[in-house]
């Protein structure tokens, strides 16, 4: 019966989120002109920068998910690392001490979601 609901519970889990994914190229790029005073002189430049892709994802949701699923690897599936997940699900968190490090992760926002930055942070 556990055996039948893991197989379930990944099946879901894979589903759910396979189909929510979206590329995060191309990059925005950004160009400004800026003018700097150097020596008295006004200079105009032009300043280049390229704006972090944001994936969707919730920091809110990816905490919520590692709570009450990460111990299946329902929190990596959900930030898009699919093979961790499924790696994370076989050994069942990593025997508690990978849900936990996971755990502790999330909440610092030290793990992003593998294609750019959460969209809503905590």
């Amino acid at each position: 019966m556990k055996k039948s609901l893991s197989i379930c519970a990944f099946l879901f889990a894979f589903l759910a989120f396979s189909f929510n994914t979206h590329a995060s190229f191309p990059v925005k790029k950004k160009t400004e002109k800026v003018e700097v005073i150097k020596d008295n002189k006004v200079e105009k430049k032009e300043v280049t920068s390229y704006a972090a892709p944001y994936s969707g994802k919730s920091q809110t949701t990816a905490l919520l998910l590692s709570i009450f699923l990460g111990g299946l690897g329902v929190d990596r599936f959900y930030l898009g690392y699919t093979l961790l997940g499924v790696l994370k699900l076989i050994t069942l968190g990593g025997f508690g001490i990978w849900y936990i490090i996971d755990l502790v992760l999330i909440i610092t926002g030290d793990l992003q979601p593998k294609n750019g930055s959460y969209s809503k942070t905590l």
